[in-house]
C-alpha cells in the first residue's frame, strides 16, 4: 500500500503539468503581417485589412490573431516614447473587430531592431505601461507580448529585462495575460534556458522553423544568403538533395547537404525538437506556445512544404500546443505563390487542409467591368488599394478634412513624384467611361500658379510594343479657385487624355489605352516640383449613377426584401429573410451612387431580419428628399431596393 500512494504521488504531478495546454484560451491562428509593421503610425496601411478578412480568417477555424506591430515606431521615440494616439486609434478598431467576432488577439511588440542591447529596456518600460493603463479594461482575449525574438542579447541580460516588464504591466493591469520567451531569437533553446518567472499569469512562447535548410531555401536575409539554394525537399530524400550552389561551397549550407540534412531533415527530427519544448512546460508547470512557424515558397517544392506544415502543425496540436503560422499573407502565408491572395479565390488548399484549417469551397475568379461606383480616398485608401507614397511631405492621415477625421496633404513634392493608388484587381472602366462617370472629389491649394496631374495608368502586357499608356488631367486654377478653401471637382473620365507613356524611355501617345486595364490611379507633380505649394484632398471616388451592382431588382426578390412604409416621411422599416446563416452587408445609396449608411455589417442567423432606417439622423435635411437604393448583399448574392424618402 506504501509503494502503491509513492507511485501515485509522483505520477499526479507528472500528468497535470503534461496536459500542456488544458486550460489555453486558443488553439491556432495566423500572423497578421505587413499590416502595424511600419516605421510610424501614420504610415501603417490600415485598410490592408478590414473585419471582413478578420471574419474569413476566423471561418477557417482559427480562434487567435498574433499582431506584429513595430512597437516603438508607434511613439514619439526618446526620451518619453509617447504612444501616438492615431496607433491607438488603429488598434482601439481592430479590438473592437477581434472581440465582436470572439478571435483572441496577440499585440506582438516585433521591433526587432531594438532586440539587441541592453538598451531596450529604456523603451520597453515607457511603453507597455501606456499599453496596458489603455487596454487594462478591454476583455482577457487581449494578450501582450514584450518583445519578438530578443536575438543578441545575453540571457541573464534579457531575463532581467524581461521581468522588470512584467512588473511594470502589472502596475495597471493585472488581468491580461503575457506572452514571454527566452533569448537567442526566441527559439526552443532560448526559451528552455529562461528561469521561471515569479508572475503566474504567463505564456512561454517559442519560435520553431527547423530545419532552416529547408524552410530558408530562397531567402536573402539568412547568413549566407540562401537565394541560390532550390529544390531542398522535405522529408529528406537523398534522390532529391540539390546540389550545392557555388555561392554557398565552404559554407554551413554545404556540410548540410551533404551529411547534416540526413537527421536533420526527418519528422522524427522536428518532433524531438519539439518535445524539449513541451518537457520545459511540464517541469516548469507553464503554458507553452508556438508563435511563429512556416516554411518560405520562395524555392521550396510545394508538396514538400505541405508536408512540412503537416508534420508540424499536427504535432503541435496532437500536444495541444497552440501555435500562429508565420504568416496569412506574403512569402510565408498561406496563399498560392504569385497570387493575389485574396482569400475566396487563392487560398493554397492542401496547405490550409494539412494544417488542420478549414478552406472556403473553391471559387473561379470571373473578371467583370466595372459597374457601381467605388472609393479612392475617404479617411482610408479605398477597398483592394495599394498606396504608394511620393517624395517630399505627403501625409494621408492630415488633419483639417473637408468631412470625415482625415484628408490628404501634399507639399515639397519634387517633380515627377506620385501619390499612387494601385488597384489591387485591374479596374475595367469601360462602362463608367461609357456612362460618363467622374472623379469626384474635394480639393484645396494655396498657390494659384500651381498644378497637379491626376493620372490613370493601365497595365503593362507581355507585348514588347505595350507600354503602361497614361490617361491624364492637369489639375490647375482654373478648373478650381487655389485660394486656401475647399472645392468640389467633378472630372469624367473621358475629359483625360491619352499622352503617351513612360517606359524606362518616352512614348508618344498611339491612342492605345487600354479603359479594360486599368491599374493606377495618381496624383503626380508632372509639371513642376511642389517646393511651398500645398494641395489638400478628400473623398477622392470614381462616381456616377450605378449601372448593374446598384439598381433596383425586384424582379429577383433574392431575400424577399421588403420596406414599409414606403414612400415614407420619418423612418422606414427594412425587412429582409436569409435562407442560411451569412456574413451581410446591408447599406443605403443615393442615385450618385455616394454610400449614405452601414446599417448592418455583421454575421446574421438564417431566417428574418428587420432594421430601422431614419435619413434624419445622418443630417439629411429637407434637400435630401427623393429616392434611395438600399443594398442587400452577401458574398454570394446582392439585391437592392429603392426607398422614397418624403421628409417635410
Amino acid at each position: 500500500m506504501r509503494s502503491y500512494l509513492k507511485i501515485a504521488i509522483i505520477l499526479f504531478p507528472f500528468f497535470s503539468f503534461f496536459s500542456v495546454s488544458a486550460q489555453n484560451a486558443f488553439t491556432k491562428g495566423v500572423n497578421l503581417t505587413g499590416w502595424f509593421g511600419a516605421s510610424s503610425a501614420r504610415s501603417v496601411p490600415f485598410t490592408k485589412f478590414t473585419k471582413k478578412d478578420l471574419q474569413e480568417i476566423k471561418s477557417l477555424g482559427c480562434d487567435v490573431i498574433r499582431l506584429p506591430i513595430t512597437l516603438h515606431y508607434m511613439t514619439n521615440g526618446a526620451p518619453n516614447y509617447k504612444v501616438d494616439t492615431l496607433f491607438f486609434n488603429y488598434l482601439d478598431q481592430v479590438i473592437d473587430w477581434t472581440e465582436e467576432l470572439q478571435i483572441n488577439l496577440i499585440i506582438d511588440n516585433h521591433t526587432i531592431e531594438v532586440a539587441k542591447s541592453k538598451d531596450v529596456e529604456i523603451p520597453l518600460l515607457k511603453i507597455w505601461p501606456q499599453m496596458a493603463k489603455h487596454y487594462k479594461n478591454r476583455s482577457t482575449s487581449i494578450f501582450y507580448e514584450i518583445l519578438n525574438e530578443p536575438n543578441t542579447l545575453p540571457e541573464a541580460d534579457w531575463a532581467a529585462i524581461q521581468s522588470k516588464v512584467v512588473d511594470s504591466i502589472r502596475v495597471y493591469d493585472t488581468k491580461h495575460t503575457i506572452l514571454v520567451t527566452g533569448a537567442d531569437w526566441g527559439g526552443i533553446y532560448g526559451m528552455t534556458t529562461l528561469k521561471k518567472l515569479k508572475d503566474t499569469n504567463l505564456i512561454y512562447s517559442f519560435h520553431f522553423y527547423d530545419p532552416m535548410l529547408f524552410t530558408h531555401q530562397g531567402a536573402s536575409w539568412t547568413s549566407p544568403s540562401m537565394i541560390d539554394l532550390v529544390g531542398v525537399p522535405f522529408p529528406y530524400d537523398a534522390a532529391r538533395i540539390p546540389m550545392c550552389p557555388m555561392s554557398l561551397k565552404g559554407t554551413w549550407i554545404e556540410s548540410s547537404l551533404s551529411s547534416g540534412y540526413r537527421n536533420d531533415g526527418t519528422a522524427a527530427r522536428l518532433k524531438s525538437t519539439i518535445d524539449g519544448a513541451i518537457r520545459f512546460a511540464t517541469t516548469n508547470g507553464v503554458k507553452i506556445f508556438c508563435g511563429e512557424m512556416g516554411v518560405y515558397n520562395m524555392n521550396s517544392p510545394v508538396l514538400d512544404r505541405v508536408e512540412w506544415y503537416k508534420t508540424v502543425a499536427g504535432y503541435l496540436t496532437e500536444k495541444s500546443v497552440p501555435w500562429t503560422m508565420w504568416d496569412y499573407q506574403g512569402g510565408f502565408g498561406l496563399f498560392n505563390k504569385g497570387s493575389n491572395e485574396v482569400f475566396e479565390y487563392d487560398i493554397n488548399r492542401p496547405m490550409a487542409e494539412a494544417m488542420g484549417f478549414t478552406p472556403p469551397p473553391f471559387k473561379q475568379y470571373v473578371f467583370k467591368a466595372d459597374s457601381v461606383p467605388f472609393d479612392v480616398y475617404t479617411d482610408f485608401p479605398g477597398e483592394n488599394m495599394q498606396m504608394g507614397i511620393p517624395g517630399g511631405i505627403a501625409d494621408v492621415f492630415s488633419s483639417g478634412a473637408y468631412q470625415g477625421n482625415y484628408c490628404i496633404y501634399l507639399t515639397d513634392l519634387p517633380q515627377y513624384n506620385a501619390m499612387d493608388f494601385k488597384f489591387k484587381f485591374t479596374k475595367d472602366l469601360s462602362r463608367l467611361v461609357a456612362a460618363n462617370y467622374m472623379v469626384d472629389f474635394w480639393v484645396k491649394a494655396d498657390f494659384p500658379g500651381s498644378n497637379v496631374v491626376l493620372r490613370l495608368l493601365d497595365t503593362k502586357t507581355s507585348d514588347p510594343k505595350d507600354h503602361p499608356w497614361r490617361r491624364d488631367f492637369t489639375l490647375n486654377s482654373a478648373v478650381a479657385p487655389f485660394d486656401g478653401q475647399w472645392h468640389h471637382v467633378q472630372v469624367p473620365l473621358k475629359n483625360f487624355q491619352d499622352v503617351g507613356s513612360w517606359d524606362g524611355s518616352w512614348f508618344n501617345s498611339t491612342n492605345s489605352f487600354d479603359w479594360k486595364a486599368v491599374e493606377h490611379f495618381q496624383i503626380v507633380s508632372e509639371n513642376m516640383a511642389l517646393t511651398g505649394k500645398k494641395f489638400w484632398f478628400d473623398d477622392i471616388r470614381i462616381n456616377g449613377t450605378p449601372l448593374t451592382g446598384i439598381t433596383e431588382n425586384s424582379a429577383t426578390r433574392l431575400f424577399q426584401a421588403n420596406a414599409y412604409p414606403n414612400p415614407f416621411s420619418d423612418e422606414t422599416s427594412i425587412e429582409y429573410e436569409l435562407p442560411e446563416p451569412a456574413f451581410v452587408n446591408v447599406s443605403i445609396y443615393d442615385l450618385t451612387g455616394r454610400k449614405i449608411s452601414v446599417l448592418v455589417d455583421s454575421k446574421e442567423m438564417q431566417g428574418k431580419h428587420q432594421i430601422q432606417w431614419n435619413p434624419r439622423q445622418k443630417g439629411l435635411s429637407k434637400s435630401g428628399n427623393g429616392i434611395y437604393l438600399c443594398k442587400i448583399s452577401t458574398s454570394a448574392k446582392t439585391e437592392v431596393l429603392k426607398l422614397v424618402f418624403q421628409g417635410n
